[in-house]
């Protein structure tokens, strides 16, 4: 028998395999895992303290994580495109810094944010141009620049604060419905982007260039130009969220949002994305989120040390990898 025949053959009794029930296949879903543990940690966490039935407690507390989850939904677009992009925290810091510094300056504020926003749009087109024009990796690439936008927010914010004005402080207390107003945006913009990956041509052009390039671009599919938008619309994202910070925190710092980059990944990869591309839902980020603010606020509640905090993100980071990798190995047979 030649290696066609065997391809013909191996094929012929894969299409003849039954399809796995519905059930099952929702069974083993990332998304379904991921809501689970978060079930699971919610009951945990209500066995620690009584808050965390407490649903203002529970808002409250996602309004620390508000600004990294907004800038998550967008990177697991990134990952299922192929790419990946390590500095959005870095992008936060840097337009946040530009954005105080010109108001402190004596620019009006609009103007202020507008620049500010413009400059997260620069390093989305930076990275781009390195990834897509110089065809770089794009981890290397933002590892560098991630060291690249933190140094030049330090450069302008040197190691003191930036205040911000007054009345431009407290993005986190304004409610919409009882429900801060960060938390509105994050749910907002989870939606329009899980219809947009899941329901539009240019989302499923996303998938398609995230499992195999090549075959998307013979398709016609200008991959370039898609992955060119993507890290345009996450530099935007992530000047958006330096700017919300700075409004919660009322001051500015180059170290703001440092260590962010942890959490995005840690968020998609929960949620079940793909760290190769071509898999993942922004429904699973939207989840794995939630999960990952219990988690955070249960160690808090348990007095767990910082740096041990810091070991099981590491931990979760690898873990969610891992399984991820098991759960779509198994599918694919």
């Amino acid at each position: 028998m030649t290696a066609t025949d065997t391809g013909s053959a191996t094929s012929t009794i894969r299409d003849a395999a039954p399809a796995r029930p519905r059930w099952q296949v929702l069974i083993i879903r990332p998304e379904t895992m991921t809501f689970v543990l978060l079930v699971l940690g919610v009951i945990a966490g209500a066995l620690l303290s009584p808050f965390f039935l407490d649903i203002e407690y529970i808002l409250s507390s996602f309004t620390l994580y508000a600004e990294f989850s907004i800038v998550a939904l967008v990177l697991t677009m990134v990952i299922i495109a192929g790419e990946i992009d390590l500095s959005p925290a870095a992008n936060m810091a840097l337009s946040a810094c530009i954005f105080a510094w010109l108001q402190q300056a004596g620019l009006p504020i609009p103007l202020a944010i507008v620049l500010g926003l413009c400059s997260g749009l620069l390093m989305g087109a930076l990275n781009a141009y390195f990834v897509i024009g110089l065809q770089l990796p794009s981890i290397i690439v933002t590892i560098g620049t991630l060291t690249l936008y933190r140094g030049l927010a330090q450069v302008i914010a040197g190691d003191k604060s930036i205040r911000v004005p007054e009345w431009f402080i407290g993005v986190d207390k304004i409610m919409i419905a009882g429900i801060p107003l960060p938390v509105v945006i994050f749910a907002v913009l989870a939606v329009i982007l899980g219809l947009v990956l899941g329901g539009t041509i240019y989302g499923r052009q996303i998938y398609q260039i995230g499992t195999n390039e090549v075959a998307a671009r013979h398709a016609g599919i200008r991959s370039a130009r898609i992955k060119l938008s993507l890290f345009l619309l996450i530099g935007m994202v992530a000047a958006i969220a330096g700017i919300m910070t700075a409004s919660r925190l009322g001051s500015v710092r180059y170290d703001l949002g440092l260590g962010g980059e942890l959490q995005m990944v840690l968020m998609a990869m929960l949620g079940g994305t793909y760290i190769f591309g071509g898999r993942g839902t922004i429904l699973g980020t939207f989840l794995a989120a939630w999960l990952l603010v219990i988690v955070s606020t249960g160690m808090i509640v348990a007095n767990v040390l910082p740096a041990t905090q810091l070991c099981v993100l590491g931990v979760l980071l690898i873990v969610s990898i891992i399984a991820t990798n098991f759960i779509y190995s198994r599918t694919q047979r």
